[in-house]
Parts: structure tokens; C-alpha cells; sequence
């Protein structure tokens, strides 16, 4: 069974395509991710699904529920934790969801049972009576968790959960969703950045870029595409040479050029490094530094559309930046 259908959903936004013709599917009790640099469209889907906005074409169904005919039957099946805070840091943790559940009409005495609850599953429960302005990030983060699961949605979005947070307070996060996932049978929609979340959480990844799916499977068998050792190289010198020549080889299985920086894929790279240095001396290019790894979702992304996630990001704030500059010299003139 499946909770969560999506048929070439597109989304527009003056003109601009942010989600672009996405197919895909969720099973039930599934821990999905959607990942990709920010501006991507990850959010952009988690507010179309959510039912905050409206697709331009497609279809999508959440808990059997068409996102565009039965609003109101999807959000009562959903729990969403949002990028940016959203509780009300003068009320206590306990005070914030009892809120929420009289929101969702539970009843008195079964909101005091599913606060107790949810405050337990978030290890929460010493903490239920202290204002929220006290709490620390990774605290707020889990009463946001908790918040969501009051009403026991059967699809939980999480929109990057773990943004801003600190290294060790970003792997408890990681260690609460993942139990919450093992324990119950809520189906999980996580959008991230982080490479290393994705690996870790998630049972399948789709990797999104300009609001398309560019690649779909479990992090492993994604990573399996690659196959073998990564070698990156960092050169200096014009590369035409060599890269024509590590093209012919018919033992790198890819090769992605970045910069002054080579990314190849090899069986037994360690035995293979000395020959590449050779090769390269042989062009004319010097190798300043050289390293050796398993393949990555860094690498699945580089490999299928020519850049890194963090290149992509920046380039995508150089282009915010160059709007707002823009915007502000037409409000001089």
C-alpha cells in the first residue's frame, strides 16, 4: 500500500517551472527522502503535498487522499515540521501541544494521553512544564516532532529537520526520527542538503535538481551505480591530453571534470594511483594532491548532473544576491 502517489506534479511560479513533472511513490511506513541543494524544489513539493499550495498540473495523493479535491481529508492525515521555528517560544512545551491538539479537536482527556506521549517518544517529558524560550535548538527541533505526531498523522514531512543545528545535536535528531520510524507506523517525507543524513535515514532517496528526480533508489544501490574506489585528483596545467586519455581506459567506469579537480571511478584505486600520476606527468599536468574513497551521494549527484551540491548552492545564492541588488537599484531609480 502505498501513502503517498505522485503523477507528473508540476508547479510554476511566474513562469518559472519549480517542480517539474515529478512521478514517484511512497509505501507505507516508508522513510523517504528528497534530496538536493536548497532551491531545488524539496519544499516546494512538501508544501504541494501538504496542500499550502496548489500544483499547476499533476496529480498527487497522500493517505488516498487527491491533494486537490479532499484538502481538508489530507491535513488531518499529515504532520509537517516546517524549515523555519514555528512555536510559541512564551508558552511551555506542554502548553504548545495542548494547543496544537485543540486544534485538531482532541478531546481533553485524550490529549493529556497523546501529550504524555509524544513527550516520552521525544524524550521530552522533564522538559514539558519549562518555556520553550529556554530550550536549546536540537530541543526545539524534537517538540516540533513531537507537535506533529499528536493527532498520530499517518504521513509525517519533516522539511530539513536538522537545519542550523549543531553536529552532535543533528545525529540525536537523526536517532530520534530514525526510532520514531522503527516504532510506529507513520510513513516519513524527509527533504535535506546533508549527504550524510539522507545515507544514514532514509530506505530510499530521490535526488531532485531544478524541481526534477534525476536519480531514485535505495543510498546504496545508488552509490553501487558508481561502483568501486573514488580517485580525485587535483591538477594544475591544461588537462585536454589526459582526459582524452583516461576516456580510453577501459577500466575507469566514470569520470566527472570539476574545476581543476578530476573524479574518477575505479576497481582497486590505491593500485591504480601510481599509473594516473604517471599518465598525468606524461600530459604535462602536475598532480597537486590526490585521495582515495568509497562513492558517496556527493558522487551520485556529480555524476549525474556535472556539479556538487555545494557548487550548485552557491551558485543558485549568487543568483538570489544579484536579484536583490537588482530589485534594490530599481527602488533607487
Amino acid at each position: 500500500m502505498y501513502a503517498i502517489k505522485v503523477e507528473n506534479l508540476t508547479k510554476k511560479f511566474n513562469g518559472l517551472v519549480a517542480v517539474d513533472h515529478l512521478s514517484f511513490s511512497v509505501k507505507s511506513g516508508e522513510l523517504f527522502g528528497l534530496l538536493g541543494p536548497n532551491g531545488a524544489g524539496k519544499t516546494t513539493i512538501i508544501n504541494v503535498l501538504s496542500t499550502l499550495l496548489d500544483s499547476t498540473s499533476g496529480y498527487g495523493e497522500v493517505a488516498s487522499f487527491d491533494i486537490s479535491k479532499h484538502k481538508d481529508d489530507v491535513r488531518k492525515s499529515i504532520g509537517i515540521v516546517f524549515q523555519e521555528p514555528a512555536l510559541d517560544v512564551k508558552l511551555t512545551g506542554k502548553e504548545n501541544l495542548e494547543f496544537h491538539g485543540m486544534m485538531y479537536g482532541i478531546g481533553k482527556e485524550l490529549r493529556r494521553e497523546r501529550i504524555k506521549e509524544v513527550l516520552r517518544l521525544v524524550d521530552l517529558t522533564d522538559k514539558a512544564d519549562v518555556l520553550v524560550e529556554n530550550y536549546s535548538g536540537g530541543m526545539k527541533r524534537r517538540l516540533e516532532i513531537a507537535r506533529g505526531l499528536i493527532h498520530r498523522p499517518k504521513v509525517l514531512f519533516l522539511d530539513e529537520p536538522t537545519l542550523g543545528l549543531d553536529t552532535q545535536t543533528r545525529r540525536h535528531i537523526w536517532d530520534y526520527i530514525r526510532d520514531l520510524n522503527q516504532k510506529s507506523d507513520v510513513t516519513i517525507i524527509l527533504t535535506t542538503h546533508y549527504m550524510e543524513e539522507a545515507d544514514y535515514l532514509c530506505e530510499r532517496v530521490a535526488i531532485i535538481d531544478y524541481g526534477k528526480i534525476v536519480a531514485m533508489d535505495s543510498p546504496s544501490k545508488l552509490k553501487d551505480i558508481l561502483g568501486g574506489d573514488v580517485v580525485s585528483l587535483e591538477i594544475e596545467g591544461r588537462s585536454d591530453a589526459l582526459l582524452s586519455h583516461l576516456r580510453e581506459l577501459d577500466w575507469i567506469k566514470t569520470m566527472a571534470s570539476h574545476n581543476n579537480n578530476l573524479s574518477l571511478t575505479m576497481e582497486k584505486g590505491e593500485r591504480r594511483i601510481p599509473e594516473l600520476i604517471n599518465m598525468a606527468h606524461k600530459d604535462g599536468v602536475d598532480v597537486v594532491c590526490v585521495s582515495l574513497r568509497k562513492p558517496s551521494l556527493e558522487d551520485v549527484f556529480l555524476h549525474y548532473t556535472g556539479r556538487m551540491i555545494r557548487e550548485q548552492e552557491l551558485s543558485q545564492n549568487e543568483r538570489k544576491r544579484e536579484m536583490l541588488r537588482r530589485r534594490m537599484g530599481r527602488r533607487r531609480r
